[in-house]
């Protein structure tokens, strides 16, 4: 029962970041999943795969998973890279690429 601690990325549905500074806590599967016969879903008996933790910082999650004695690993986000482009960028006549239309 190993706990996975991650800050999950932001949705593609979004522009923003809202909802991707919290720090999630979710369980490995201990069972392996099956495929139900009569609808074809896919089935587990395992209760633990339900389980999603929310906490607003690392520290919160890490104190809790050491107070209740739950093995853990923390997957640290990537390094977001950020670059600075001008609109006026796209227009330049000394472009690697032609922009047409």
């Amino acid at each position: 029962m190993t706990a996975r601690i991650y800050r999950p990325s932001k949705s593609a549905m979004q522009s923003g970041r809202a909802g991707s500074e919290q720090w999630v806590l979710e369980f490995e599967p201990s069972l392996p999943q099956w495929r139900e016969p009569l609808m074809g879903w896919t089935a587990s008996s395992d209760m633990k795969r339900q389980v999603r933790l929310r906490f607003k910082s690392l520290e919160e999650a890490l104190a809790y998973v050491r107070d209740k004695n739950i093995p853990f690993r923390v997957e640290r986000p990537a390094a977001r890279r950020h670059s600075r482009q001008s609109y006026a960028d796209n227009f330049r006549s000394d472009r690697p690429i032609p922009w047409t239309h």
